[in-house]
């Protein structure tokens, strides 16, 4: 048993993955939605959101999210969050876990325009 609590002062954070356990898959957490356009070249990503709102860009299309809300990124969607109730905290889900510098590349920058907020 590992108990894991988050962060109030970090804007995100990771709780396990394949580079502290044996789960396939990694749980994290944020405390805001964080602006940084981007995408996943193998992992699917899911936002469960258990307090206040954020707006989600995906592609060309904003998304309110709300407690309750779950929302799953398949790989290759461009996302990023363009606002944050002060309050929001959501949990994140990667399938499949990955670790280390195979987790850092799979992630890709995207410009704005390809979200088509310039």
């Amino acid at each position: 048993m590992r108990l894991l609590p988050a962060s109030s002062s970090a804007a995100k954070g990771w709780y396990a993955g394949p580079w502290n356990s044996e789960l396939a898959i990694s749980v994290g957490y944020a405390n805001e939605g964080i602006n940084e356009p981007h995408l996943h070249t193998q992992i699917n990503e899911i936002y469960l959101v258990a307090r206040g709102t954020a707006v989600l860009r995906v592609e060309q299309q904003s998304i309110t999210l709300h407690p309750g809300d779950m929302i799953w990124l398949e790989p290759g969607e461009a996302h990023t969050f363009l606002s944050s109730s002060p309050d929001y905290f959501h949990f994140v889900v990667h399938t499949p876990g990955l670790a280390g510098e195979e987790a850092r590349l799979e992630k890709t920058a995207v410009s704005r325009t390809r979200l088509g907020l310039e």
